[in-house]
Parts: structure tokens; sequence; C-alpha cells
């Protein structure tokens, strides 16, 4: 046997972008470890990507072609040549386009776990055919739009600083599941110098356990807690006036949102003692420097906007800003310095402005018989809607449309994609060359193939060249050669060496080095669309209990469930349980209005009364209903950029019969 060690990067779905030393004996990936590069990884990597060769080669891997056999849902398919299968969609995508329309075909593209440039040619493909556009709401949108709202496109201040933090938030976090280098960096900070932690978060995680401070907030009601903490911070004159003037503007206009709620009238709303909220204020205002690590557990509710602008105002409000270890860690997307776009030349179709449908509502849109156009075509790729929407029941409804024409691009045969008339399979970053930007650190890196194709997987990128192709349209637009690829990366010296930071000279210091892009360079505290100030809405639901779905260390989002899934249990704490005459481990039913769960019972003390928790990303052969929590969850929208309001689901855990 010959064995070779190949260095490249993870692109999935976490903040940490670890650098990978990747094993392969005889043609086949054996081994997957952290190597050198992205200084982040620090020598380790996630259990979840150390296992992933058992998805590059798990027995649901799609190697060939596939085309429906069975009714939809069932997963009966024959396998098929590329030409087949291609020629198949090419026809579907043809007579839609002549028939209702180029609106009529939907891309449902996400990839939040591909490469950067995987969806480079497909989206230059979609646009020039004219299809319908899907907005990414289902995650970080508010959060986004939020920091956005605030800071405008500023650098968020980078992780590494925190070690010189002499006061850390983490508010909405769970980074010792979801961003595993961080937790390290807190700990060094505490112990070397003598850093004091903040949680904020309804369940008593890994961080919150040695945190100095923990409020365990009801879900849906950060924005009063946020509220709170600014009108203490007036309260006790530890507003930094000088700063304020200089740097922000709408400051009254929020505090006089936020006077409306003093510590004990927040208490009542947020299920946290007064006495935590003025000692988190009182920790806000007169330790220095500190940080606020925001993560994307607030804006999953009807009230998430108003909640990530109102913690985004906090660290503004103390001017907590201006040295190493201060200011706000959030996504870090927008750091990474890439010249490419999807445009089309100006033409009139290209101005054209197709319709867009947001992903929460779109089980809705697939069902809808009044829609002009209907949804003839859905192109899925990067995506197992069928169990990360909400309102899952929905989404499945429309899945097994007869009239719908459904493409699945994948590398396993997911829930989705049993619904599919057509698979195709997709390779993994293993197998493609790209590059890696990471959205948690300073780093941008090559991601290199280690390995051939598996079986017949093509990755996103040659499929859209080839449906491209197929459709007459100029290739010239669609090149992902290597060399393209590398020249999307811009440097001022022209060079690429494969792993580098991305961190701008001098650091990324905010309101010094860098200010928020707005045309004052001021942050904005009272510009939220529609809303101006921050507000918080009462929800009206019958059912007690909240529903949170945090990850595991078992998937990101649904992926690695193949293999590994979470344990699908429901979490409730003991009093909840006691209450309900519940013991851990009992059959339970997990219910509301729009469906029913059987589970197991699992009591846990880490939960605040009141809620209760379920894996996200779970399949649906995970529950014997086949359902998951997301059939749980209402497809309602936030109060900024339509995200998704999945801490919104109230519920009921009784008895199994």
């Amino acid at each position: 046997m010959t064995a070779t060690e190949h260095v490249t990067a993870c692109p999935l779905d976490c903040p940490d972008t670890c650098s990978l030393t990747v094993t392969v004996t005889d043609g086949r990936l054996t081994k997957v470890d952290a190597a050198p590069g992205n200084p982040f990884t620090d020598g380790y990597i996630c259990q979840k990507v150390k296992h992933h060769a058992r998805r590059v080669y798990a027995p649901e891997r799609v190697l060939t072609p596939l085309i429906r056999t069975g009714t939809k849902g069932a997963g009966e398919f024959r396998t098929a040549s590329w030409d087949e299968a291609l020629d198949l969609v090419v026809d579907h995508l043809r007579a839609a386009e002549a028939g209702a329309g180029p609106e009529s075909v939907v891309p449902f593209v996400y990839n939040s776990s591909a490469p950067l440039l995987q969806d480079e040619a497909g989206e230059r493909l979609w646009r020039r055919f004219g299809a319908s556009r899907i907005r990414h709401t289902v995650c970080a949108a508010t959060h986004g739009a939020a920091y956005h709202v605030v800071f405008g496109d500023m650098f968020s201040a980078d992780p590494f600083d925190v070690e010189h933090s002499q006061l850390i938030v983490v508010w909405g976090a769970n980074p010792t599941v979801s961003n595993i280098h961080f937790p390290p960096i807190v700990t060094r900070a505490q112990r070397e110098h003598g850093a004091t932690v903040v949680v904020v978060d309804p369940r008593r995680t890994a961080m919150a356990a040695r945190a100095d401070l923990h409020l365990a907030v009801r879900p849906g009601t950060d924005v009063v807690l946020a509220y709170a903490v600014a009108a203490e911070l007036e309260r006790q004159g530890l507003l930094a006036d000088g700063f304020l003037a200089e740097h922000a503007t709408g400051v009254e206009e929020f505090l006089d949102g936020a006077r409306a709620w003093t510590s004990d009238r927040a208490a009542e709303v947020c299920g946290v003692p007064a006495a935590d909220i003025v000692r988190f204020a009182t920790l806000l205002g007169t330790v220095r420097p500190g940080v606020v690590r925001l993560g994307w557990g607030p804006e999953r509710n009807r009230n998430g906007g108003s909640a990530c602008i109102a913690v985004l105002a906090l660290p503004v409000l103390a001017g907590q800003f201006g040295v190493p270890g201060s200011g706000v860690i959030a996504s870090l997307g927008n750091a990474t310095p890439l010249a490419w776009d999807a445009r089309e030349p100006d033409t009139p179709e290209a101005r054209r402005r197709p319709r867009s449908f947001g992903m929460n509502q779109f089980g809705a849109a697939l069902c809808d018989p009044a829609l002009d156009p209907p949804i003839d075509v859905l192109f899925v790729q990067g995506s197992n809607l069928a169990v990360t929407n909400p309102d899952q029941q929905a989404v499945l409804r429309g899945l097994a449309r007869d009239d719908l024409f459904t493409v699945v691009h994948d590398q396993v045969l997911t829930d989705t994609a049993r619904y599919a008339d057509v698979v195709l399979p997709a390779t993994t970053h293993f197998e493609t060359h790209d590059l890696a930007a990471s959205y948690g650190s300073y780093v941008l890196q090559e991601t290199r193939p280690v390995i051939g194709p598996v079986g017949e997987s093509r990755s996103n990128n040659a499929l859209a060249a080839e449906l491209a192709r197929r459709l007459g349209y100029d290739l010239t637009r669609f090149d992902v050669s290597r060399a393209a690829i590398l020249e999307r990366c811009v440097r001022d010296d022209g060079a690429y060496d494969g792993a580098r930071a991305v961190r701008p000279a001098g650091g990324t210091v905010q309101f010094r080095d860098t200010k928020p892009s707005h045309a004052d360079g001021r942050a904005r505290l009272a510009s939220m669309p529609n809303l101006g100030v921050p507000r918080y809405e009462e929800l009206d639901d019958p059912y007690p209990l909240a529903l949170i779905t945090p990850a595991t260390a078992k998937t990101i989002n649904s992926m690695f469930g193949e293999f590994q899934p979470a344990d699908p249990a429901v979490h409730l704490h003991p009093d909840d349980a006691a209450r309900r005459g519940l013991a851990d481990g009992d059959p339970v039913v997990v219910r509301n209005d729009r469906a029913q769960i059987p589970t197991t019972l699992r009591v846990d003390p880490a939960l605040r009364p009141g809620v209760v928790s379920m894996p996200k990303g779970s399949w649906r052969r995970d529950f014997a209903g086949g359902l998951t929590a997301n059939a749980l969850t209402p497809a309602t929208l936030s109060d900024l950029a339509d995200g998704a309001c999945f801490n919104d689901t109230r519920v009921e855990v009784v008895a199994a019969d």
C-alpha cells in the first residue's frame, strides 16, 4: 500500500475553516487531521471532519446519475448515464422556458458548506437563463443585516485579539460545539489575564458553565435584555458620551426605547434576575477592553433584527472600541478579498430582476396553486430543504407534487433527494479545486483535490458549465479551470501561496484602523428599516414550552446525519418534567397544532425552565413518524431580512399513548 499526505482546507459551514492534512492510501481517503496553515486551527480539528471519510464513502453516496422509478419520497431509482440524465434535465428546462417562462424554474441553491467559488458558474447560468432566485434567509440573514444597519461593512474584530480582552461577552452562541477553536482563546484570556466572561444563552452550555455570569434568557427576549442593559448603563452614568458624540448617531432615540425597560421589568420578561442585569451593565461599562461575540441564536425569532441591533449597540454605548480586545466579533465574510461577480453582459435580459423566494416560506410557495408562474422545475444544490426548512410538512407536500420536476445535485441520497426525479452525483471538497474563506478568522486558503472524483461525481461548477453548453450559452462565462479560480484571489503582489491571512495591515481594531462604512463613519443605532429603533413584540401562542433546535457536535446542519445522527430525544428541564409526571427515558410526543413528533425524553438541568430542545439537522429516519423538529416550526418571519423564526416554536410535551 502507498500512503501519501496532502494539505487542503475545510470549507464547511463553520467559522473555523481549518487547515487539513489528508492521508490518501492507494487513491482512497483514509485519514483527516489538522495541518499548519490557518493559525486558528492550532493543531486539532473537530470530530465531525475527522470522520469525513465516512461521508465520502458512505453507503448513501450517490455514485452515478439516478432517475426516479417509484413514488416521490420512496427513494426508488435506476442508474443512468450523465447524457441521459442531462438530456432529461435540459428538456424540462426548455419546456418550462417555452411554457410558463424561465421564472417557473427555481434553483434552490444554498451551498453553505461548499468551497467559496463553487456557485460561480451556477450563478451565471441561472442569471443567463432568467430563473427565479432564492434569498438565503434561513440562517444568518437577519444577523448580517443587523450588523450592516449598525456598522455597514466595517470589519469584525479579530478573534485572536480576544486574548487581550478583560471582558468577553458570548451572546447566543455555543462555540464549544460550532466554533471549537474560539473557547481556548477565551480560556487563555481568563487564566492568563483574569478576563471576566459573560454568557447569554437559554442553556447552560459548556461556555456558560465556566462563565463568571450566565444569563439564561427566555428565547425571543434578547432585545429586552439588551435594552435593559443599555438603560442601566445610562442610570449608572457609564455611557461613553465623548465616544458616542464622535462615533454614533441615533443614540438618544435608542436610549428613549431602552428607558422603558428597567431591570425589574426586563427580569419579568426575560426570566433572568434583575441583579444580574445590573451586574452585566456594570461590567460592560467599567471593565476594559471588552468584546462581544454575537452568535446567531438571537436572530431566530420574530424580534431577531431588533435583538441583534440592540446587542450590537451595547459596546457602542459603552465605548468598547479602539484597542485590541475590544469591539464586536460577528461574521468575517466581508473580509475576503476576491474580485469576481456573476454578472452577464449589459443586456435587457441581464438587467431584468427575476422574482425571488425567501427560503423560510418556500414550502407554501411550492404548494400554492395560484402562483403565477407556477414552480415547474426545482433544481436543488447544497440544501436538504426537506428537513432544514421551517414548516416541514408544507415542504414535503410541495416536493411530492406529481407536476413538479425536481433535480437534486448532492453527495449523498438526502431526504430531499428521495423526492427527486433526477439525482446527480456531486463531488466533495476533497475532490475539487477551489478556495475556502473563513467567516470566523482572517484566513483564506486553497482547497486542493486530494482524491479523484468518487464514482461519476461532478462539481457544482462543472455541472453548471455542462448545462450551459447544452443550453447553447457562451462558455467563456463559465471558466472553472484552476487558473481561473486562482485569478479570483486578489493580492497586491499578485502571488498566492495556498493559505494566507487576509487581515488588513495594521490589524482590525474597530473605530481606529477601521470604521463603520456609513458615509459619516459612525455607528447607527436608530436606522432599523421600518422601525427606526428595536422593538419587542410578545408571542401569542397557547403552547407553554419554547422549542429551540441548537447545533450539535454530530452534524453541520444536516450534513453527516447519514452516519452519525444526533440523539433525536427532546430535552426538558427537571421542573417541567416533574409537573408533567414524566421521567428520563419516557416515550413522549412533542406536539402543537402543526405536528406531533414521537420521541424519547431526556431530563436536562442545563436548560432553563420553560424551554425544550431538539437537535438541529436530524433526518426523517431518526424519528418514528418521519417528521423532524422543523415540522413543529412556523414559517413566520423575523423583523429584519425575512429571517427564520425557529425559536418561536411553542410546543407541549406529553406522555406517549
